[in-house]
């Protein structure tokens, strides 16, 4: 039975006809189409649970209307996971891709719809204040899990470029942020000056998620332990320190700039501090190195750049989220915070 509280009917501009989705699921996986949702969540791809007649799969597929180059790329996400379910990475298990157009207008993949708890707040509000550190505590370990990963052993050789990953990075957002630019964002192009020009001399590889925060895992329904990491569109092979700088995000920022914690009493929260936090993560992975300003600035460059985005769907009419418009004015909060770490 679909969970009414995790989805909503399908929005206006991303129904699709599931004629063809129908006789996919029948041929390939041999149950019969019942029902499509929109999930809540899918800032950026649209997300949707897919009943059937023997359960449930979410689907992952791109907007409609014009992308940017290399945005969206569904396809990616696919091969990840599916590459990690080798692992000890918790990730819901790959069903199937497929990137024929004639189905539901662009490409998309099934993977395994999971049943767990989502925070959406960093501060855990529906948690008792003894509870909240152990949250903490397992999303350290899940990111430590994926940075730990061979990402050689299980084939995604080709997922991205070894080394010299801050500096592609930086022109590949600052390319971005020129493609979806709707209006002036100082603090953005003084970052798009200021990064390339700091970069640190580090050529360290991992799998990197690209958006690992909290509400996009899932943690077991009656256990502090992550069960699948989800919304895998920015991964590429990086370095560990961009997902952890970008992680800790909330403890730096306010919380009207995006979900932010800066500013309010983790202690009587229950909350571990950035340096508490960070220190679990270095215990998994034997890291002795910390985030640094660039680190930071960085992560919020790039999340400044992906909420204009965001808003210049919005003005489009193709956004994947009804609130993405408020997600966008954002962007000039986050990028002024990165400027003020640097300058």
């Amino acid at each position: 039975m679909t969970d009414i509280s995790e989805t909503i009917p399908v929005r206006e501009a991303h129904r699709f006809d599931t004629t063809r989705l129908a006789a996919l699921i029948g041929d390939r996986l041999g149950e019969r189409f019942a029902e499509l949702r929109q999930m809540r969540g899918g800032q950026s791809n649209p997300t949707f649970l897919v009943a059937t007649d023997r359960g449930e799969y979410v689907l992952r597929k791109q907007p409609p209307g014009e992308l940017l180059p290399s945005a969206h790329a569904v396809d990616r996400e696919y091969r990840v996971i599916e590459a990690l379910s080798r692992t000890d990475v918790p990730v819901p298990r790959a069903i199937l891709f497929s990137d024929d157009r004639s189905v539901i207008g662009t490409p998309f993949y099934l993977m395994e719809r999971l049943r767990g708890r989502i925070f959406w707040e960093p501060t855990l509000p529906e948690l008792p204040r003894e509870e909240r550190a152990a949250i903490y505590e397992g999303m350290a370990d899940a990111l430590a899990r994926l940075h730990l990963a061979d990402w050689k052993a299980i084939g995604l050789d080709g997922f991205g470029r070894p080394g010299n990953y801050f500096a592609r990075q930086i022109g590949r957002w600052s390319k971005q942020w020129e493609g979806s630019r709707t209006r002036e964002n100082p603090a953005i192009d003084k970052l798009a000056e200021w990064l390339p020009r700091h970069v640190p001399d580090s050529e360290e590889t991992a799998i990197c998620h690209g958006d690992f925060r909290i509400d996009n895992m899932i943690f077991a329904p009656d256990a502090p332990r992550v069960i699948g990491i989800l919304d895998w569109e920015l991964s590429t092979l990086g370095h560990p320190m961009a997902d952890l700088a970008y992680n800790c995000l909330p403890y730096i920022n306010p919380p009207e700039a995006f979900r932010g914690m800066r500013g309010l009493d983790l202690a009587a929260l229950g909350i571990p501090d950035q340096a508490a936090y960070v220190a679990a993560y270095q215990r998994r992975t034997g890291r002795t190195d910390a985030i640094t300003p660039f680190h930071l600035a960085f992560a919020l460059f790039r999340l400044a750049v992906i909420l204009e985005g965001i808003l210049a769907r919005a003005k489009q009419g193709n956004a994947s989220s009804s609130d993405a418009g408020s997600h966008g004015d954002r962007a000039i909060l986050l990028a002024n915070r990165g400027w003020e770490l640097v300058s």
